[in-house]
């Protein structure tokens, strides 16, 4: 967790796996929801913000 909580302060990427799928994506903050933490971030190709509920995260890696 402290990892992803740097990587929001720092902007830095982030490779996010959720349901066997791979994101790659540049973390902007991480916030409370009701069902939890939820990572928000952006993907540099589309500039699209997506939403990764904490709890469905199967795997992250911090990239430098």
């Amino acid at each position: 967790m402290d990892q992803l909580e740097r990587a929001a302060r720092q902007g830095l990427r982030v490779a996010v796996t959720r349901r066997g799928t791979e994101f790659i994506v540049v973390a902007r903050r991480i916030e409370n929801s009701l069902r939890g933490e939820r990572l928000i971030g952006f993907l540099p190709m589309t500039g699209a913000e997506v939403r990764f509920e904490l709890e469905q995260v199967e795997a992250f890696e911090v990239l430098a």
